[in-house]
């Protein structure tokens, strides 16, 4: 059985998103400087349909989160923003599809947390999306029946990760660390409490534009388990 993964890019003070996102902007003011060390590599060039990119250390790193995924798992604003019922009217016309286009870059069961429900969606290149009303366990729980042996990654963004940390449901969560300060947003690793699991720095790896940290999430047993 795969793995449930997490791998997100995260600022120095904490945040994977700007504050103020919409659809013309949906990392929010200053977010995508978060992920301007990915965009010319090779692997993640790739998916998205373009040719060329670099190599060397970030891509490797980018090959090896992507090799073996057979789901995804993300929320409601990653997959085409706003909170509310679908039709939002601040969202534009409906049925809006989403930040992804005709061919996503997922080529995998993608599997969408969010209150409001509504039909699946299939795309071009072996993307579909799934929308999920009954919970962050129900999400993961279709998301590895789809995967099989392969990973499931949670994509995001913050409140996702965060509730799959409080759930105890993640394997490895792997941080790419970006040297800018956004002062304000979507903060990672917050309302987590005190629960069960630790943190094991499992590798490190340092490059110009950012630090790529990656953890084995550790469950303790409670005393429920003993």
């Amino acid at each position: 059985m795969g793995k449930v993964t997490a791998d997100i890019s995260m600022s120095l003070d904490g945040f994977v998103a700007g504050p103020d996102p919409d659809r013309e902007d949906p990392l929010g003011v200053g977010g995508m400087a978060l992920h301007e060390w990915v965009f010319g590599l090779a692997a993640w060039r790739e998916p998205h349909g373009l040719e060329g990119g670099t190599t060397g250390p970030d891509n490797e790193v980018i090959e090896e989160a992507s090799a073996n995924i057979g789901a995804v798992v993300m929320g409601r604003r990653m997959f085409g923003g706003g909170e509310g019922p679908w039709g939002d009217p601040a969202w534009g016309d409906e049925p809006w599809e989403g930040w992804w286009g005709e061919e996503p870059p997922f080529h995998t069961p993608v599997f969408v947390l969010t209150h409001h429900a509504r039909e699946q969606l299939t795309k071009q290149g072996g993307t579909t999306f799934t929308f999920v009303t009954d919970g962050i366990e129900s999400a993961l729980e279709q998301a590895k029946a789809a995967a099989g042996d392969k990973n499931v990654s949670v994509a995001g963004g913050a409140s996702v990760i965060q509730q799959v940390l409080r759930a105890g449901l993640l394997d490895e969560l792997q941080i790419h660390l970006v040297p800018i300060l956004l002062g304000d947003g979507a903060r990672l690793l917050e309302r987590l409490d005190a629960d069960p699991n630790l943190l094991e720095t499992t590798r490190v790896i340092d490059s110009p534009g950012v630090t790529h940290l990656r953890f084995r999430v550790v469950k303790r047993r409670t005393e429920a388990e003993d």
